[in-house]
């Protein structure tokens, strides 16, 4: 317990990058979720095509190795803001298949006689995504969407293999130094993901049990 209490500082700053990451990552995987989504189910087949091809290529491909290519791949091509932002990049690239495929689920659930209806009054595409079909989808993704943030959280712990000073990463500089302490490390390093992955867990609940109700 001591090399958890004496190094509290380096965790409480881990903590706040692994958090960082996890709010900034979220947003960004959101937005492009958002329109990766809609492309899917576009009419156009060109776009539908791209975005079947990049959800797919990037829910294969592991993690490591797309903060590999952000990491090494483009400081080479002069894409250098810091590996902060990089580490950023890749976990929103990573993620927003994800979150895609969960808005995409929550949109078939809607009856198709909600988009029909919209276009039969003049909407546009767009018009109907946006005012018809998202609104009434969004209580349905919510809870899946709280379970990939939560996959997100653990997920920040391989940024700190590339340089960003993370929980993972302080845990392994900690244990380092305090080689007899390395269970009680790893157990600090547990309960700070824990403070953020519980909360995310029960609110996943609640939420879920208040859309069956709304069904």
């Amino acid at each position: 317990m001591d090399a958890v209490v004496d190094n509290l500082g380096l965790f409480w700053t881990g903590f706040l990058s692994t958090l960082s990451l996890l709010i900034v990552s979220s947003i960004g995987a959101i937005v492009l979720g958002v329109l990766v989504a809609a492309m899917r189910i576009s009419p156009v087949a060109s776009l539908r095509g791209f975005a079947t091809a990049y959800t797919e290529i990037l829910r294969n491909t592991p993690l490591t190795l797309i903060l590999f290519f952000c990491a090494f791949v483009l400081p080479y091509l002069e894409i250098s803001p810091g590996y902060f932002p990089l580490a950023v990049i890749g976990l929103t690239m990573y993620t927003s298949p994800f979150v895609a495929e969960a808005i995409r689920s929550g949109i078939n659930g809607i009856p198709v006689g909600q988009a029909e209806a919209a276009r039969s009054i003049g909407m546009s595409f767009g018009q109907t995504v946006s005012l018809v079909v998202l609104p009434q989808a969004v209580r349905m993704v919510i809870p899946p969407l709280i379970n990939v943030f939560i996959a997100l959280t653990k997920n920040t712990s391989v940024a700190g293999g590339f340089f960003v000073p993370e929980l993972f990463a302080v845990a392994k500089r900690v244990a380092n130094d305090r080689g007899d302490a390395v269970i009680m490390v790893l157990l600090g390093v547990a309960f700070f993901y824990l403070i953020i992955t519980i909360p995310l867990g029960l609110l996943a609940g609640r939420i879920e049990k208040k859309v069956a109700v709304l069904r």
